[in-house]
């Protein structure tokens, strides 16, 4: 109780001088009771009104004439004058307290940012020296060993150590099932060990882990406004001061046309008008229906760059999609060995792992996980070619080791081979002889035809699946999981222009891939998705919107997100406009009171402020860092600079 009156000190103290105040002046009666109750008004009004006074002089200074505090001050001494104090005070009091709500709501969302920052451990145990030291995760070196105790967080990214470990990972990707972790694998900073004793070496510095790179775009993601804003904030910088004129031409016009008129009545109509136009709930709804829909989206694993891509992804009608580590798991493993021209398979293992063996391709991992332990040899003069695979000379032979293509840009003859099998074909070529064939298969991911249909269900007129990979793979995939379209053997620059080409034709298109070769094509596309989990970060960053599962059936739900929250903040413009703009007209022929206006500003803007809410509430699945209304605001400070709304 005590901390609730210190949160909301200004409000409580007007209300107990205002309860005051009426009592004296309507139960009470003796000599002189008046200048009592005049007292006790003029306090109640100063306890709330003399903050609001302050940013109107501030704002006037800055040059903002027509601010909602200087049409509250106006309204509310406007009744002063015409004796109605208790509707003076009511006026002031009830917007403080409308002010209150918006306030708890905005810090909500920023407490949620707050919350991220807290997520990341602030103490590392380290091996050093054959000794285990306490230090700040920031003084902590690329490749140094950390030890993490059960239930802590992980305090920098790395690859597990330990043979075997399970991570809660909820607070980065949404998803409350725990992650298996082999030896070898990366864990990420935030994620809470659930096993025993695990030692992880560190791959990233404290300002480069996935959870700082989050925190990065949750933050510029609040910054970015969605055109609906925009046209929100601009339409209040117009309106403002067209209501505070049609206030003015309320007050005097009718003794040019009135018979009886009655300045007094025709004033008090226009301070009505006044405390109805403030456009307060409006302005601040807009944004709060989006930062909803931006946590929303972000507790289930979904990372929105802004609110004008939330806004963009319900209006894309094509989405391109590429294949490897996208619809399918990018966990390839070696399922044949085809030899040729004398050959054997051991040879032809070592050569194509020597090759690969400083790639970071999926493919090229599956063919170092095959080669059973064989020491690799040194190459020179290594090349990659782009959208082809990988050339380079061994102990002075010249080694080609990739698609048909390759071979067939270096003359290769081709032996005679099944290469008609829905699998990823790698062919090794030495001193430009077909050596031998690697049959390699990808595992389709569990959700991806999941996904298909609930995006076609969404009423995405085209799908389309852009691959690198042989036509035979992508046409299997494609068929096995209901895409419309499928083109395979394409380089970066051709998907670009098939990406391009959609684009031209006037449709809003999506791309959803995960390689450093998608980067350019997510960039082009109006709304770029990049799976952030396995994706490169080259594809991250200049992705739109990022699935942190690595699920496509999070594609659906972002769409859902989207459209939700566009109908949400559509129905808080539609409904603040009209009840403001009906009990305005009520106002001008003098039917509606004061009480009505505190209705139509505050209640208007507190049920609006629910309304945008309702996103949260409705798609909320775990208990995410990122749920921004999740939990309210223990914090009894208030940031007004940041939460009013801007008249």
């Amino acid at each position: 109780m005590i901390s609730f009156i210190k949160k909301y000190k200004e409000a409580v103290i007007s209300t107990l001088l205002l309860t005051g105040a009426l009592i004296f002046e309507h139960s009470v009666s003796f000599e002189g009771n008046q200048y009592l109750y005049l007292t006790l008004y003029g306090l109640s009004y100063l306890a709330v009104g003399g903050s609001v006074w302050i940013k109107a002089y501030n704002s006037l200074k800055k040059g903002t004439l027509f601010s909602e505090f200087f049409l509250m001050g106006i309204a509310t001494i406007g009744a002063f004058a015409l004796g109605e104090y208790a509707e003076g005070v009511a006026v002031m009091l009830f917007y403080t307290i409308g002010e209150y709500a918006q306030h708890g709501a905005v810090h909500r969302a920023r407490n949620s940012i707050k919350k991220l920052i807290d997520q990341q451990p602030d103490i590392a145990f380290v091996e050093r020296n054959g000794e285990t030291v306490e230090v700040h995760p920031s003084k902590v070196s690329l490749g140094e060993v950390v030890l993490v105790k059960p239930g802590a967080k992980v305090p920098l990214d790395g690859k597990l150590i330990t043979e075997r470990a399970s991570f809660n990972t909820a607070a980065l990707t949404g998803e409350s099932k725990p992650m298996t972790i082999n030896a070898g694998e990366e864990v990420w900073a935030g994620s809470i060990n659930q096993d025993s004793v695990v030692r992880i070496k560190v791959t990233s510095t404290f300002k480069d882990t996935k959870l700082s790179g989050i925190l990065n775009m949750v933050q510029e993601a609040s910054k970015r406004k969605a055109p609906t804003q925009r046209f929100i904030t601009k339409f209040a910088k117009v309106y403002t001061p067209i209501v505070v004129w049609l206030a003015v031409a309320i007050t005097f016009l009718p003794y040019l046309f009135v018979e009886s008129y009655v300045f007094q009545d025709w004033f008090y109509r226009a301070l009505i008008f006044l405390v109805v136009s403030c456009p307060c709930g409006l302005v601040i709804s807009v944004p709060l229906g989006y930062f909803g829909g931006i946590g929303a989206a972000s507790g289930n694993g979904i990372l929105f760059k802004g609110s004008d891509y939330l806004d963009q992804l319900r209006k894309m009608n094509i989405l391109f999609m590429d294949k490897t580590g996208t619809l399918t798991k990018g966990s390839f493993e070696v399922q044949s060995v085809q030899t040729y021209n004398g050959f054997s398979e051991s040879e032809l293992i070592k050569y194509a792992a020597s090759l690969e063996q400083q790639s970071t391709h999926p493919i090229g991992k599956a063919i170092l996980s095959y080669k059973n332990g064989q020491e690799l040899l040194p190459v020179t003069e290594q090349q990659e070619v782009s959208g082809k695979g990988l050339k380079g000379v061994i102990n002075g032979k010249n080694l080609l080791v990739g698609n048909m293509d390759l071979l067939k840009d270096h003359q290769v003859k081709f032996s005679e081979g099944l290469f008609s099998e829905p699998y990823t074909y790698i062919h090794i070529a030495v001193d430009g002889e077909h050596a031998g064939t690697l049959s390699i298969a990808d595992e389709i991911k569990e959700d991806s035809k999941q996904a298909i249909e609930a995006l076609k269900e969404r009423g995405l007129q085209k799908l389309v699946m852009l691959s690198g990979d042989n036509q035979e793979v992508v046409t299997y995939v494609a068929n096995h999981l209901g895409i419309d379209e499928a083109h395979g053997n394409l380089l970066p620059d051709e998907k670009f222009k098939l990406v391009e080409e959609a684009i031209g034709k006037g449709n809003v298109v999506g791309f959803m891939g995960d390689g450093v070769n998608d980067a350019p094509v997510i960039t082009l596309s109006d709304v770029g998705i990049a799976m952030g989990g396995i994706g490169s970060d080259a594809t991250v960053e200049t992705a739109d919107v990022v699935i942190q599962t690595d699920q496509p059936s999070r594609v659906p739900l972002a769409i859902d997100i989207s459209k939700f929250t566009h109908r949400i903040v559509w129905q808080n413009i539609f409904f603040a406009l009209g009840i403001k703009v009906l009990v305005m007209a009520l106002a001008s022929f003098g039917i509606a009171t004061m009480w009505e206006a505190i209705f139509a500003d505050v209640g208007v803007a507190l049920i609006a402020i629910g309304n945008a809410i309702r996103i949260q509430s409705r798609f909320s699945e775990t208990n995410s860092l990122f749920s921004f209304f999740a939990s309210s605001s223990q914090d009894g400070q208030h940031d007004h600079e940041e939460a009013h709304c801007c008249c």
